[in-house]
């Protein structure tokens, strides 16, 4: 690997530890940002603004095509690593299951076919997750079957699967 392949950042719909991740997208170099329409739409409801990404000269992709077009850039070998951070209970789900059918999803399923790895930071990992909603801290009680997906989804080869900013940035310390 070289220093001048890229990060592919993925966010997904969710606000759990969406701004620490946003702290450590800032400081990372050689980054693009990946987003699907419900990553997209969180951001807007926690303030942040898309222009703010692409004055660090970070690239945005957005979720517009059907065919999920940037995927390609992972076949191009721009791309060292895939983080999708934060990932939805959805998302998780449709990674445990094969289902590719938004860009940040696709970016998780082909970035396996191309043997590039991934660091995945699941949100319902524990019978109760306090997490940031944008007015206010709640406090969530993942169902069974999200708590499955998630142990599903670390059995997964070429994937680091985390539960918090510490292990995040742990994992994200191999390729950085």
């Amino acid at each position: 690997m070289t220093d001048k392949k890229r990060i592919a950042w993925c966010i997904t719909g969710s606000g759990h530890y969406l701004k620490e991740s946003i702290e450590i997208i800032f400081t990372l170099k050689n980054i693009d940002l990946f987003l699907s329409k419900a990553g997209e739409e969180v951001l807007k409801w926690y303030d942040y603004n898309l222009e703010d990404f692409k004055s660090k000269g970070i690239k945005v992709f957005k979720d517009t095509t059907a065919s999920s077009a940037p995927v390609s850039l992972l076949y191009e070998d721009v791309y060292k690593l895939v983080v999708v951070s934060p990932a939805t209970s959805n998302t998780i789900a449709q990674m445990c299951y094969g289902l590719s059918d938004t860009l940040v999803t696709n970016m998780f399923a082909q970035a396996g076919k191309c043997k590039i790895p991934s660091i995945v930071f699941a949100c319902d990992t524990e019978p109760t997750v306090i997490t940031q909603a944008p007015k206010k801290s709640v406090t969530l009680y993942p169902r069974d079957i999200e708590l499955e997906n998630y142990e599903k989804l670390r059995t997964f080869k070429n994937i680091d699967v985390v539960d918090n900013i510490v292990k995040l940035n742990q994992a994200l310390k191999k390729w950085i």
